[in-house]
């Protein structure tokens, strides 16, 4: 039953890049190229979760707005046929957080209505 909810809470993305594995690499591990696409202000700490250089590297992941759901990206790189095979896997950490209260519309007041 954990890996149907495991499945649930992530999602699996594989891409097939026209450029060499260390290229790919470069682009995610080093904090100047990754900014291009993955800026600081979407991370949970500036620093990788865990890393195995050249094949996997993980990130904490913040939201910016309540709730403030944590998530983990994890990068898996393998060389691949002419390039690059890159697997994403986006994994929400925070599922007790997911269930989103909603706001109230209004402040309980009788409604005003007004003619035109």
């Amino acid at each position: 039953m954990s890996d149907v909810k495991d499945a649930e809470q992530r999602l699996v993305l594989d891409y097939r890049l026209r450029a060499p594995p260390e290229k790919v690499w470069r682009a995610l591990s080093i904090p100047e190229f990754r900014e291009r696409w993955l800026p600081a202000e979407a991370l949970a700490g500036p620093e990788p979760v865990s890393c195995v250089p050249g094949q996997e590297l993980q990130y904490r992941m913040r939201e910016d707005q309540p709730p403030f759901l944590e998530s983990t990206v994890t990068f898996q790189i393998r060389p691949g046929e002419g390039g690059t095979q890159l697997r994403i896997i986006h994994r929400l950490d925070d599922a007790a957080g997911a269930a989103v209260q909603p706001s109230a519309a209004n402040s309980n007041r009788p409604a005003l209505m007004r003619a035109a």
